[in-house]
C-alpha cells in the first residue's frame, strides 16, 4: 500500500492505493490501527531525532541558552517538545561529553543562566550521525 502523510503533524494517513495500484478501503478498525501504529513511530522518531536537531542548533547558537534552543527546535521542526524532555536531552548529551554548560549572569537581573557549546565530541557524533541520515526514496 501506498500511504502519504500531510505535513509532519499527527493526521490521518490518506491511504490512495494498494500494492497492485487498485483504490484501497480500510475498515475502521484498520485505520484505527494504522493511526495508532503512525502516530507510535512519529513519537519514536522525534526523540531519536531531538540528539541530532539538539546538537545542531546549539553549534549554529552556541553559547546557546536553553530558551533559544526551545524556540529554534520548534522553528526548524514544528514540533512542540516539552521543557522536560529537552532537560533531558540536554542533560544526556553532557552526561555523554557532546555539550558543556557554563554559568552566565542575565542581563538586567544578573540571574544565573545555562549556556550551552557544544565540544569537540559532540561536534564528531553530530559528524556521524549526519553522515548515516537517509532519505525516505519517493515513489
Amino acid at each position: 500500500m501506498a500511504a502519504e502523510s500531510r505535513g509532519t503533524t499527527n493526521e490521518a494517513i490518506d491511504v490512495t492505493t494498494g500494492a497492485n495500484g487498485s483504490s484501497a478501503a480500510l475498515t475502521p478498525e484498520e485505520r484505527e490501527w494504522l493511526d495508532h501504529r503512525f502516530e507510535s513511530w512519529v513519537e519514536t522518531y522525534k526523540k531519536s531525532m531531538l540528539t541530532p536537531i539538539t546538537l545542531s542548533l546549539v553549534a549554529k547558537h552556541q553559547p546557546a541558552e536553553i530558551s533559544t534552543v526551545a524556540e529554534a527546535v520548534t522553528a526548524a521542526t514544528g514540533w512542540q517538545i516539552t521543557e522536560r524532555g529537552l532537560y533531558r536531552t540536554i542533560k544526556r548529551l553532557q552526561d555523554s561529553g557532546f555539550l558543556v554548560s557554563t554559568a552566565a549572569d542575565a542581563p538586567r537581573t544578573g540571574a544565573k543562566r545555562k549556556l550551552l557549546s557544544i565540544t569537540a565530541l559532540g561536534a564528531g557524533y553530530l559528524t556521524g550521525i549526519r553522515g548515516n541520515l537517509v532519505e525516505v526514496p519517493g515513489g
